[in-house]
């Protein structure tokens, strides 16, 4: 469960009557607290997140270019869903979903209620009494038949809330909000014990379903087609920074002033932003009488995740007066064959880094279990002359490279068996054995190339830079 402050009920959040769509989001307790699973959706998440923040920013900005001082505009990290953007009584509960080059489209009504996380998405927005906006932000597309279907019919039905019409489901639509309430039946057990009658109270009739998925996907958007993370740091300065800069009428650089934005939502995503009270324990917590924490206790609970409009604010105007301060640090290329040649086909620094980790832990792996064994070495010898046959297979399937072909080498080491594994290892360890083999130039990451010249180049320019 995630940490936090205990929510006061829904319905009287906000002291008088239903509470709005922002005091739900903020004091129903989501039932898990997962945060970013790999370092590179992390930052992509962080990035788009950051997007939003400007977008928003961008909107709360008055006539004259300020930031008015009643501004109540703010992004909540890992919080319901990735991120939440709240402004007055107003809540949008967003899930974040990279998907790679590879993988193309969304193209099942299924694949956009799993890996899409419209099912979870659907479960949170009916838990918050049915009162936020939702959004699916991806790098993927909405492939043709059903999944554009769902497309058209959440922007018919859009069109008939905001117009303050009934949510009215027709023939037209019928079909596709059944596959849609299918799927997210198939993939969020919570929603299918709910409408099959588990909680008590009788199994929903199809004709409710059905509708209640209709007034979900009135309130639902699929913002597809965002950049991929080996682009978003090349290409968001120019797309979410220079929008604001051109608004405020300022000429600064777009890269400081992303810089500056971004490393808020770094800090932010997974609750790590700073707490005004650091450490101490809250101490009179709550006035006398006061049986609960109101949604405002609430709120303060979770500063930690919350970037403000002020902040963005703040942020950007730091920036373009100091902006040495947030131009982006050199990266420093690693010279090792491994990282030359998963640099060159295209692996993101993140992967690389990863790679060299693991690659020195699977030596200590060794190296600890032959000093006391001798035999040990034998079963290395078999182990590697394995790993490079699971090699030959992956790029003989067909044809890969890069962060492609890494991802996949990954999947197969995670569907090993545990116990065809040496004594003690997992699969990351496994995944350092191929990192190995690459380092010894037995593993490629893409067309074969003279890795010793463009790690004297490296080193050549680097001694020349300094």
């Amino acid at each position: 469960m995630p940490s936090g402050p205990v929510a006061p009920s829904p319905e009287t959040a906000g002291g008088d009557g239903a509470a709005t769509a922002a005091e739900r989001v903020l004091t129903v307790t989501p039932p898990d607290d997962s945060g970013a699973d790999t370092a590179d959706r992390y930052e992509w998440q962080a990035a788009m997140a950051a997007a939003d923040s400007l977008a928003l920013y961008l909107r709360s900005l008055d006539d004259r270019g300020r930031l008015p001082h009643d501004c109540d505009g703010r992004v909540l990290c890992e919080w319901q869903e990735d991120w939440v953007l709240l402004d007055g009584d107003d809540a949008e509960i967003v899930s974040g979903k990279h998907r790679d080059p590879s993988v193309v489209a969304f193209t099942t009504v299924n694949k956009l209620a799993d890996e899409g996380g419209l099912a979870h998405l659907f479960e949170r927005w009916s838990v918050l009494g049915e009162t936020p906006q939702c959004r699916l932000v991806t790098t993927g597309g909405i492939g043709a038949g059903d999944p554009h279907d769902v497309l058209a019919a959440c922007e018919h039905f859009r069109k008939q809330r905001l117009a303050g019409a009934a949510v009215v489901v027709t023939e037209a639509h019928r079909d596709v909000v059944d596959n849609l309430r299918a799927s997210i039946a198939r993939y969020h057990a919570d929603v299918k014990a709910r409408w099959q009658g588990a909680n008590g109270t009788g199994p929903v009739p199809n004709d409710k379903q059905r509708a209640e998925v209709a007034r979900f996907m009135s309130m639902l958007r699929l913002d597809h087609g965002k950049p991929h993370r080996a682009y978003i740091e090349h290409a968001a300065p120019s797309m979410f920074a220079q929008p604001v800069l051109d608004r405020l009428d300022i000429a600064g650089v777009a890269e400081v002033v992303w810089e500056a934005v971004i490393r808020l939502f770094r800090a932010r995503m997974r609750a790590k932003g700073p707490v005004p009270s650091a450490a101490l324990p809250a101490v009179m917590a709550f006035r006398l009488g006061a049986t609960t924490p109101t949604y405002t206790d609430v709120e303060r609970g979770l500063l930690a995740r919350i970037v403000t409009m002020t902040d963005i604010d703040i942020a950007i105007r730091t920036a373009l007066a100091m902006p040495a301060g947030y131009e982006p640090v050199q990266r420093v290329p690693l010279t090792t064959r491994l990282a030359v040649k998963m640099n060159t086909g295209g692996c993101s620094d993140n992967a690389v880094e990863r790679a060299e980790h693991l690659r020195m832990e699977y030596q200590d792996y060794w190296r600890e279990r032959i000093s006391g064994d001798a035999s040990a070495r034998v079963e290395q010898k078999g182990f590697e002359r394995r790993l490079l046959r699971i090699n030959d297979e992956v790029n003989d399937s067909v044809s890969v490279a890069g962060g492609v072909l890494w991802r996949r080498l990954q999947q197969q080491m995670d569907e090993l068996p545990s116990d065809s594994l040496p004594a003690g290892m997992d699969a990351d360890l496994a995944l350092g054995g191929l990192c190995e083999w690459a380092n010894r130039c037995k593993v490629w990451f893409g067309q074969r190339f003279d890795v010793d010249a463009v790690i004297a180049r490296l080193r050549a320019e680097r001694e020349a830079a300094s």
